[in-house]
């Protein structure tokens, strides 16, 4: 018997081959997106969580509030991690800190410096981790275990990082290697390569005592007012230890050990290690971050376009279902019953469906690698896999049944009387009525996706084409060493980048004026007492404004110097210490943290210090030498291919035991809105799978209508109609379904949108336009996609029309 059913139903499909061929198009884009979904969501939500006992694992983070505003950082006090110790000792309390820029040198020879050493510096940084992070976190060894951990000038590399040094990794336990030129380490352990999935992008892992034993060079220090997002401190509590307690004591553990004079409001808890993917306020080592509500927005996504294409497959069904009446009545009349019919049409569901679960499989097989390209995916990540084919069966299930269930009853419960006489109508097929309900349904959801995505570009485009309040364009970003070698060349080799033809300027700075780093400190203005926020600092030397085209509204910029003497501020921070005037904050002091009042020369016009998420900061440029980690050079942009060759030669004439690593300014501000450009791109290739599928759920209407009208269309021709009349009589009908979904979309795809907007501080407003062109392009496409089948419609031959019985 199920075997007839199946034989049926295939018979079927090849008799109505186009029916089949727009509903099995439908089905496996639909289920295609969905398994595309699901395996992005499931990769993200897998970040983390193969460590053993993650979900008793808490970093412990930060939070500030005073006049700015807040502020969150994953960090704590260098001192914190003995104090912490001290505080709980019932809890296994471990230490992470990561230094980016430094560079690792494989030396020819451990006695000397010399040109042919192998210089690397990580993209993911070097870090620093004592045993107990070891112990809580825990990595897999090939040599050595984290007891390694607790001896100075001590490193492990991952395998991939010890073939990359030392071509196979068995050779390189007891090898020496040095970092930042200064400190000989030894290879002591192998660790196994880190999953993709972890923000924990662990390469390079040398002992904490040795950054401890060298404080100059990574800036330790037991001053607990110096606080670091690089200094990171993880806790494993007991089962039977409430997170909540421990919060309680947390609360105000930093202002009692900083003491009264330096109170601020500074709250600590834990952060659960399950949730350090998804919280972008504290963020994360690996530099990726996803919010839980963007993968509930894709789920939705998944969700809506699935539910599109069933719908598109019930509107062509029972469309069909007219010119099946006839079939169906002579069923009934040669014995079938209804439960058997309806097996029957089920089981022609059930056919379709696996055709489209295999055509979808072939999809999502080719999109993969482009989808990996989109998103931050690896290489290696597989769609045959178990949960994923769980999945997709999971979803052909119920596929068939919502898609095949309604269809199906009312297929098989046509009366044979009146299905031989071609009595069927709309009437008994549960009226025109529904299939509009379920357009409108359709429009309904791809116009919210359209409005979205017209929304994600227009920011997207705003935040590329923002005034930021300085020059990006052909700014070239060198990083240097701070080291006091180094610096003692700075002057040479900037003199001789000048006399280049192809750059206009150069400046050594410690930070370009927009990016993530917010280095913060305490201050008086004017001999008052500490204002009740922080100023952010940038140091450069005389030439950075000139670099990076910053405008100067009153008084001048700092005098060349290698320390701190002169300050220029920016207007916010005028602003926020009371002065309307920038002329006459000129001269006033200011007293940075513990250091002598030093005078405002120059008032900077505001530039956008970090994102476009973020308002901007009250800031301090000067000069300082000593921090000085970045060399920009301002390039013609006509001459930008051989003045990046030449630069390259001065810098390793200068800089030979240092390697040469560089990016373009408007590159590195780019990465700030990554993943709002992977979820504008995703937005626009699933909005147009929305629209697609709600045509073909159209083009189904629309054919519905035809059967239904032929006599009507006939009669019309015969009394006068021109073509134009009656492809206008099919276009009234979807044009009012298109601006009742509007009506229904406009609202929520607005609530949505605005939401998502305030991540930025600065925006684009969603304006009546983004609307209009929505419906319009919704109109647009329906038109198109009806055209055809209507103008066929009012071509039709009326005679034949009117003899059709």
């Amino acid at each position: 018997m199920i075997k007839s059913y199946f034989k049926i139903a295939y018979r079927t499909i090849v008799r109505h081959k186009g029916y089949a061929a727009i509903n099995i198009t439908g089905l496996a884009i639909g289920i295609a997106a969905c398994l595309l979904l699901f395996l992005v969501i499931r990769f993200e939500m897998s970040y983390n969580s193969f460590f053993p006992d993650n979900k008793n694992i808490y970093r412990v983070v930060t939070d500030s509030h005073d006049a700015n505003g807040a502020d969150y950082t994953p960090g704590v006090p260098y001192p914190a991690l003995d104090a912490l110790r001290t505080d709980f000792p019932q809890l296994k309390t471990g230490a992470l800190f990561s230094a980016y820029g430094s560079q690792i040198t494989i030396p020819v020879s451990e006695q000397k410096v010399s040109a042919d050493d192998k210089k690397f510096i990580e993209e993911t940084g070097i870090f620093f981790a004592d045993p107990q992070f070891f112990e809580i976190v825990k990595f897999k060894w090939l040599v050595g275990d984290e007891k390694l951990m607790a001896t100075p000038n001590t490193v492990v590399l991952t395998q991939k990082m010890a073939e990359k040094y030392f071509g196979d990794w068995h050779n390189a336990v007891g090898k020496i290697i040095k970092i930042d030129n200064a400190i000989p380490l030894k290879v002591s352990g192998i660790l196994e390569n880190v999953p993709f999935n972890t923000d924990f992008p662990l390469e390079v892992v040398v002992s904490f005592i040795t950054s401890k034993n060298n404080p100059s060079q990574y800036n330790y220090t037991t001053r607990w007012g110096s606080v670091t997002s690089n200094f990171q401190v993880f806790m494993q509590l007991p089962s039977n230890v409430s997170p909540e307690g421990i919060n309680k004591q947390l609360a105000n553990f930093i202002n009692k050990h900083r003491g009264a004079d330096e109170q601020e409001k500074i709250t600590s808890y834990l952060q659960p290690l399950t949730e350090v993917h998804y919280d972008a306020r504290y963020g994360s080592f690996s530099d990726h971050t996803i919010s839980k509500s963007t993968l509930i927005t894709l789920s939705l996504i998944g969700v809506l376009i699935i539910i599109m294409a069933c719908i598109n497959f019930i509107n062509l069904s029972t469309a069909q279902a007219i010119g099946r009446s006839k079939e169906v009545g002579v069923r009934k009349v040669l014995g079938s019953n209804r439960v058997q019919l309806l097996w029957q049409m089920m089981g022609e569901t059930a056919l379709i469906v696996f055709f489209s679960m295999v055509l979808a499989l072939v999809i999502s097989t080719v999109a993969l690698p482009y989808l990996a390209q989109i998103i931050k995916l690896p290489e290696t990540i597989s769609l045959f896999t178990v949960p994923n084919l769980l999945f997709l069966i999971g979803v052909s299930i119920v596929v068939t049944i919502f898609s095949g269930i309604y269809p199906a009853l009312i297929l098989s419960g046509f009366k044979p009387a009146l299905a031989l006489k071609n009595k069927i109508s709309s009437a008994n097929i549960g009226g025109i009525s529904l299939r509009r309900g379920l357009v409108v349904t359709q429009f309904a959801m791809s116009q919210i996706l359209v409005v979205g995505t017209i929304v994600a570009v227009a920011q997207m485009s705003f935040v590329r084409n923002a005034d930021l309040g300085f020059n990006k364009e052909a700014v070239y970003v060198l990083t240097s060493a701070s080291d006091s070698v180094v610096v003692s060349r700075h002057k040479a080799l900037k003199e001789e980048l000048l006399q280049m033809p192809g750059v206009s300027s150069a400046t050594f700075c410690s930070d370009v004026p927009s990016s993530d780093m917010n280095w913060g400190s305490n201050f008086a203005f004017d001999g008052r007492p500490d204002e009740k926020f922080d100023v952010f600092l940038k140091f450069g030397d005389a030439d950075y404004f000139k670099t990076f085209d910053l405008k100067l509204i009153a008084g001048r910029g700092f005098a060349q110097s290698d320390t701190i003497n002169e300050y220029v501020i920016n207007e916010t921070l005028m602003h926020k210490l009371g002065v309307t005037d920038a002329k006459t904050i000129i001269g006033k002091s200011v007293k940075l943290g513990s250091r002598r009042a030093l005078p405002i020369v120059g008032v900077v016009k505001d530039f956008k210090i970090n994102s476009l998420r973020e308002a901007i900061k009250p800031l301090l440029i000067s000069t300082r030498k000593s921090v000085y980690r970045s060399l920009v050079v301002k390039l013609n942009t006509s001459e930008i291919s051989k003045a990046k060759v030449a630069i390259e030669q001065k810098w390793n004439k200068y800089n030979p035991e240092y390697a040469f690593t560089s990016t373009f300014f408007d590159e590195n501000i780019a990465r700030f809105y990554q993943q709002e450009e992977q979820l504008s791109k995703l937005y626009k290739i699933f909005a147009g799978l929305a629209i697609f599928i709600s045509c073909l759920g159209l083009y189904g209407l629309v054919s519905f209508m035809a059967v239904q009208r032929t006599k009507e269309v006939g009669i019309r021709k015969v009394l006068g109609a021109s073509v134009g009349n009656i492809v206008y009589l099919f276009s009234k009908e979807f044009t009012v379904l298109i601006v009742i979904a509007f009506i229904i979309a406009a609202p929520v795809a607005y609530y949505v949108m605005h939401n998502w907007l305030n991540n930025f501080v600065f925006r684009v407003n969603i304006g009546v336009g983004v609307f209009a062109m929505s419906i319009l392009i919704s109109l647009t496409v329906a038109w198109l996609t009806v055209g055809y089948k209507a103008v066929k419609a009012a071509l039709a031959n009326p005679v034949k029309s009117l003899r059709t019985e």
